[in-house]
């Protein structure tokens, strides 16, 4: 069983991550570590017509590979943010909740913000706030070395068992689970929270 799950910064998150933060009220979000690369802390996956597809936010470079996670700058010299919102739009504008939430997602596909951390934890509360969710997780002050958590900075959020729900490319590549949360509220809308309640994340710490 879980005891005050540490957790990394992450990107639209996958479902398992949030099925942790609601069976949890006392989870943390780790603000102190290095960053990691190829982690769900700046990309997702989503389901598009050709299957999954992976979005990721770039950082700007620095010289040093081991920078703070809370110090990570996103880079703009790609108009990353356009097509991220293309593609999610392209992917999902046939679900039957897109429109109710698109509102909601989209500023943050138009606003720049400076840093990772605070794009990724602004995207979450809103995203906490779908879920019929009035609480956000607290984030560490400094990094913690001591074991009176359960620590899942480098989780891999796989999820042994899953249930089927209705995707809008299923037809056609059949079911994927443990997609961004994106996925999740798009195509079950108000019953995200009960599906995420209801998911077994029995881990072995």
């Amino acid at each position: 069983m879980l005891n005050n799950p540490l957790l990394p910064t992450a990107y639209l998150a996958p479902i398992s991550y949030y099925a942790i933060l609601l069976q949890h009220k006392n989870c943390k979000i780790e603000m102190h570590e290095h960053f990691v690369k190829q982690s769900i802390r700046n990309r997702c996956e989503i389901y598009s017509s050709n299957g999954k597809l992976q979005l990721t936010i770039p950082k700007k470079r620095k010289r040093s590979s081991k920078t703070i996670i809370k110090e990570i700058k996103i880079s703009y010299e790609e108009n990353w943010q356009k097509i991220h919102w293309n593609a999610i739009k392209s992917a999902y504008n046939s679900s039957p909740f897109f429109e109710y939430y698109q509102d909601e997602i989209e500023p943050f596909f138009k606003k720049k913000e400076s840093k990772l951390v605070d794009f990724n934890n602004k995207l979450q509360k809103v995203i906490l706030e779908l879920l019929q969710q009035n609480r956000c997780p607290n984030f560490t002050i400094s990094y913690h070395h001591n074991t009176d958590f359960s620590d899942l900075r480098n989780h891999d959020f796989i999820l042994k068992k899953s249930s089927k729900y209705n995707q809008v490319f299923m037809e056609k590549h059949g079911f994927i689970p443990n997609l961004t949360i994106l996925d999740l509220l798009f195509n079950l809308g108000p019953e995200s929270s009960d599906y995420l309640y209801n998911i077994d994340i029995s881990i072995e710490i």
